[in-house]
């Protein structure tokens, strides 16, 4: 079976993220590149490695965090299934079984907050773990945080972390932002969709989902 760390080294793999992640800066996003695409991966199977799903179901869901944004390099409209066809290819060329592509396409195709769903289990676990990515690195320019709105939610976030408690059913997101920077209130009026996401993943997966922002719980 091909791993994710071989698919981590692949340089046509790692040719389609940069390319995706310079697409996205060249119109002004936040970073999209190996980063966002690693920490989305290892965070999706962590999420269900602790919620007691197979060791090749978390690896697949590391497999879909790398990929998930490569349809950015098509355009950022349409990525989530621009991406899902990509990998395909780029999956179907690499000997992946019919069912693991499948798997790894729909929770790609799925990701994006606009059309999202969680249809699976691992598109469930992308979701969360995409949408949970917020913290101060993926600003390219800082001088675009004083009127750029995303920039400066993500800017503001100096601390964040995903918790899952298999015990208690609950996926917590928990966030100190710097309000000097953004209120939470800017948080919400661009991430509220995200999180009402998060949430409907969350009881996909069997949990609670809750936001904390500066230790109070908002979510």
């Amino acid at each position: 079976m091909l791993s994710y760390e071989k698919l981590r080294k692949d340089s046509e793999i790692i040719m389609y993220i940069n390319s995706a992640n310079d697409v996205l800066g060249a119109i002004g996003y936040t970073e999209h590149g190996m980063a966002h695409a690693v920490k989305t991966g290892t965070d999706a199977s962590r999420i269900l490695s602790t919620l007691g799903y197979g060791e090749r179901e978390c690896e697949l869901a590391k497999i879909a965090g790398l990929l998930h944004d490569i349809g950015n390099t098509v355009n950022r409209c349409d990525h989530a299934q621009n991406g899902a066809y990509l990998a395909f290819g780029l999956l179907r060329a690499r000997d992946f079984p019919p069912q693991e592509v499948i798997d790894i396409i729909t929770a790609i195709g799925h990701h994006d907050e606009k059309t999202a769903a969680p249809v699976t289990p691992l598109a469930a676990a992308l979701i969360l773990a995409d949408k949970s990515d917020v913290r101060t690195s993926r600003v390219r320019n800082k001088n675009t945080v004083g009127y750029d709105i995303h920039d400066r939610v993500n800017y503001a976030v100096f601390d964040s972390e995903l918790e899952i408690n298999k015990e208690n059913k609950l996926i917590k997101l928990t966030l100190r932002i710097d309000t000097q920077v953004c209120p939470v209130m800017e948080y919400f009026e661009i991430f509220l969709e995200r999180m009402v996401l998060c949430k409907k993943s969350a009881a996909f997966l069997g949990c609670d989902f809750e936001l904390i922002i500066n230790d109070t719980r908002l979510l």
